[in-house]
């Protein structure tokens, strides 16, 4: 059976992001409040960030609800979903977010749980319904913890539920490679790691020599 794979942009970097976009690298693009601090933005600009990654063809946009309570972030979720179809929503794997996640399905919203560290986590996202989990490599790495199995084991769990792994945290190609071998279908990386999977110095030797052979045989 055929499997689809995917990269996504983990960045609010629009210039990077819209490199990507535009050149049909990316599936589309995932933020949290970190990421969108880090590229000088906050939840006032989601509304703008949306216009303009749709408007460049991305194919799902990943925005994180905020909120002291289950309550509060159900109706800030609810904003971030009537920006439009392409809304992903995201909430914390915390006892709020997944009553969030679960009011949230239960209107047809697409969910992401994110901060996915225990396998449960990923069973009791699955049962609720959820699009997809995001479990952090670096960080379970970080923690001295086998990153690249216990997520191969968060996928074997949801496998087949409507519930995928949408891995984040991935600091080198090397990390999506290993967790593609390891049955992982979707990946989040900053732009500069997506980048780096397309490189490799032979490839671009090789590139060099057939355009040297193409200018040798234009001079014959």
């Amino acid at each position: 059976m055929n499997r689809e794979l995917r990269f996504y942009a983990d960045s609010a970097n629009v210039e990077e992001v819209s490199g990507l976009l535009a050149d049909g690298l990316v599936h589309g693009v995932t933020t949290n409040p970190t990421i969108l601090a880090r590229g000088q933005r906050s939840v006032r600009d989601i509304p703008e960030l949306y216009a303009r990654w749709e408007a460049e063809g991305a194919r799902e946009i990943f925005f994180q609800a905020w909120g002291d309570s289950a309550q509060a972030m159900i109706g800030n979720a609810e904003r971030l979903a009537a920006l439009g179809s392409l809304v992903v929503v995201k909430v914390p794997a915390t006892r709020a977010g997944f009553t969030a996640a679960a009011a949230l399905v239960s209107t047809g919203a697409s969910v992401l749980v994110t901060a996915v560290y225990a396998q449960a986590q990923a069973l009791a996202a699955a049962t609720i319904g959820v699009r997809y989990i995001a479990p952090y490599l670096g960080r379970l790495n970080d923690a001295g913890r086998e990153g690249v199995a216990e997520i191969s084991a968060m996928q074997a769990l949801v496998q087949g539920s409507g519930t995928d792994v949408l891995a984040a945290s991935l600091r080198t190609p090397d990390d999506i490679v290993a967790l593609a071998q390891a049955g992982v279908p979707f990946f989040t990386a900053a732009p500069s790691v997506i980048l780096a999977a397309l490189h490799s110095e032979v490839s671009d030797r090789s590139a060099e020599d057939f355009e040297a052979a193409v200018a040798r045989g234009l001079q014959g």
